[in-house]
């Protein structure tokens, strides 16, 4: 299985373009949150993804409206919005769940989910499944410019115990393009750019 995958794209009309054009060749598109930008315009990406043909797995950022996530994509037939759901595509399961975990924006805005909240969500993820995150797991691709980590830990304790073979996620921004192992799962910060994963 070819997986294409980014994250971030905060209304980037042209990233989002550039990804349906490579998604081409994808069997499936990953993206692990923040289509908007403070809250607003998640219709700008999202508009353009559902023009691809490639089955599209999803999750919400911390600038994304849930809801309004809900709304552009209900009736999206190849398209996925999970959060604290699963679904099974080529006989892999793709477990989501987004937000930024924990809070650490009080703004208005902000899609946050608290540690204990993401612990019970991340209770159903199953085994060897490839789980798609917004935030990072704690000390894995989550450093900020200053060098502190802005990961979860909540997620960090499901990988260990599910063993994932891939944690995608984002959020993060000075650690777009990082990556790192948690016993067999391989952890990557996307970013909006074009990632290619091969899934045997």
């Amino acid at each position: 299985m070819k997986i294409l995958a980014f994250s971030d794209l905060h209304r980037d009309v042209k990233a989002a373009q550039g990804i349906v054009a490579a998604s081409i060749e994808a069997d499936i598109l990953i993206g692990a949150g923040d289509f908007a930008k403070f809250g607003q315009g998640a219709v700008d990406t999202i508009r353009i993804l559902r023009m691809g043909n490639t089955p599209t797995v999803l999750v919400s950022g911390n600038h994304d409206s849930l809801m309004e996530l809900h709304n552009l994509c209900f009736d999206w037939e190849n398209g996925f919005l999970l959060h604290g759901q699963s679904v099974t595509l080529g006989g892999i399961t793709f477990f989501g769940l987004g937000g930024e975990i924990p809070q650490r924006n009080d703004a208005q805005w902000n899609l946050a989910v608290s540690e204990e909240q993401a612990s019970e969500a991340l209770a159903a993820c199953p085994s060897n499944a490839v789980l798609i995150t917004h935030t990072p797991p704690l000390g894995y691709a989550d450093k900020q410019n200053d060098g502190t980590h802005h990961g979860s830990r909540a997620i960090v304790a499901a990988i260990e115990e599910k063993q994932p073979v891939f944690n995608f996620c984002g959020h993060i921004h000075p650690s777009w393009g990082a990556s790192g192992n948690i016993g067999k799962t391989s952890v990557h910060n996307l970013g909006p750019s074009i990632n290619w994963f091969e899934l045997r």
